[in-house]
């Protein structure tokens, strides 16, 4: 047996996951929620039901989906003032809110959801690396349960969930390819990535970066297998978490 070239912090081997938990059902007021733990990171995500179109979606005969994600001032190891204190969301925190509602769009048939809004919101309470990929995750139970609620009021007729979606961080740590970084290493990776996928093989979004020099080809798909594995094991948490099987 070949030793991997890097040893992780954790002690986990190169394609192992943390402890990941979804718990669904956790907040008593809104249609979905879902606590996301994957490790030390925990995501709070709740989806909430709004009957109010955006202007430029009204009378177009489809729904909408639309996130938010924050981090709460101590989810990291120094405290850091809430963004509404200064006057608008960070850069980061746009491109994080835009990715999860991008990528649950892309697993609903938004003609089918009619004249409705979901709205996701993801704050983080603990952040150890990962937090978008976990936010994603807990996002789609929090949906499908806002989903299952608009189907028993008799507000909606049929499922416009077409798949199941889930995310999982991959990089490089000196040569090695690691799923699910945890924050010492994502913080010290040659290349950090993202991969959002379905459970029929699609892949919806891929952002990987090279912080020192350029990545081949190989290493990619290496990455990208990774992140295949690691989402087929979050699709069966999922369905755990909603007792779909």
């Amino acid at each position: 047996m070949i030793e991997p070239m890097f040893k992780r912090p954790s002690n986990r081997n190169f394609d192992e996951l943390r402890n990941i938990t979804l718990e669904a059902n956790i907040s008593p007021h809104a249609e979905g929620s879902c606590i996301a733990k994957f490790g030390k990171t925990h995501v709070l995500c709740t989806a909430s039901v709004d009957s109010k179109l955006p202007l430029w979606l009204r009378n177009s005969g489809k729904g909408w989906i639309t996130a938010e994600y924050g981090m709460l001032p101590r989810s990291t190891h120094t405290r850091m003032d809430r963004e509404v204190t200064k006057g608008k969301p960070s850069g980061r925190t746009q491109e994080i809110q835009r990715l999860i509602g991008r990528s649950l769009r892309s697993v609903v048939d938004l003609k089918k959801l009619t004249d409705y809004q979901i709205k996701i919101d993801c704050d983080v309470i603990q952040a150890d690396g990962g937090t978008r990929t976990a936010a994603i995750s807990g996002a789609w139970v929090a949906l499908y349960q806002a989903v299952n609620f608009l189907l028993k009021s008799g507000k909606l007729t049929e499922n416009p969930i077409t798949d199941q979606i889930a995310a999982i961080s991959c990089g490089i740590c000196e040569n090695q390819e690691l799923i699910d970084l945890d924050y010492e290493e994502d913080s010290s990776a040659e290349v950090d990535g993202n991969f959002v996928m379905t459970l029929t093989s699609g892949i919806v979004e891929v952002q990987t970066t090279a912080e020192e020099k350029p990545f081949n080809k190989n290493q990619f798909f290496n990455l990208l297998n990774l992140a295949e594995l690691g989402t087929k094991s979050i699709f069966k948490i999922q369905r755990e978490a909603l007792s779909l099987d």
